[in-house]
Order: structure tokens, then C-alpha cells, then sequence
């Protein structure tokens, strides 16, 4: 098993990531947005290329690391969380599947309303999975 850092741990820390990086993705998919208003279409499709590699390399390899590390730590302390660390997995796989869409898309249509509308959807999907995730498994449970 790999091991997860510290940061994955801690909610504060491990919140401070999602935020970061969700932060980034919206920002990113404004500027796309922006490009294709302007009618800057060649400009837009280097910018959506762009936000599909910050999803990858930023998002999608955070999934990776819970996956190989955190998840299985949570479930090796809290047996019963087998279910729930199983929902979150698919919460991942779920974004990458909107990543690969993207890519045909892309490749299929360039930068183009329906492009657009599933890089919402791996905004909200992610930013509900965040939610969940640091709910679910990173709060002290009240007292």
C-alpha cells in the first residue's frame, strides 16, 4: 500500500487542495468562455486543451493519489467505510470519463457549447465529490 502524505489527512490542509485546484479548474473554464466570446476560437481550443491537461495533471492525479494511498488507509483503520470509499472512487471515475469525453469532443468538434457544458460538469461533480469526501471521511465526528 502506498502510503498518503500528511496533507491528505488533515481536513484543513487536505481542503486547502480541493480549493486550490477547483479554484484553478473555474478560472481556467472562464477564460475559455471569455476566448470563445471573443470569437478567438484558435486561442480558445489551446486554452481548452490547456484546462483538459490542468484536469488531468492537477485533479485527475489528486483522484490517483487517494485512490492508491488515502482511500485504503481510511479503510484499513475504518472497515466500515468500504462503501463510501467505493462512491467516492466512482465520483473519480466519473471525471475521468467527462475528461475522455472531452478529449473526442475536442478532437471530434473543437471548443464548442457541448465541450463547454461537460467542463461544467466536472466542475460541479467535483466540487460536490470535495464536499463529500471531506465530510464523510476528514470531520471529527460532533461530540
Amino acid at each position: 500500500m502506498i502510503m498518503s502524505g500528511p496533507s491528505l489527512r488533515q481536513l484543513h490542509a487536505h481542503h486547502a487542495i480541493h480549493e486550490g485546484a477547483l479554484s484553478g479548474a473555474l478560472t481556467k473554464t472562464e477564460e475559455v468562455e471569455d476566448l470563445l466570446r471573443a470569437k478567438e476560437y484558435e486561442v480558445a481550443r489551446q486554452a481548452a486543451d490547456h484546462l483538459l491537461e490542468y484536469w488531468e495533471t492537477r485533479i485527475l492525479s489528486h483522484a490517483d493519489a487517494e485512490e492508491e494511498g488515502f482511500y485504503l488507509e481510511m479503510i484499513e483503520q475504518k472497515p466500515e467505510l468500504q462503501q463510501t470509499v467505493a462512491e467516492l472512487t466512482r465520483d473519480h471515475d466519473i471525471l475521468r470519463i467527462i475528461v475522455a469525453d472531452i478529449k473526442k469532443l475536442l478532437e471530434e468538434e473543437g471548443v464548442s457549447y457541448g465541450v463547454m457544458k461537460q467542463f461544467h460538469a466536472l466542475l460541479v461533480i467535483n466540487a460536490i465529490h470535495s464536499r463529500e469526501e471531506e465530510r464523510l471521511l476528514l470531520k471529527e465526528p460532533s461530540l
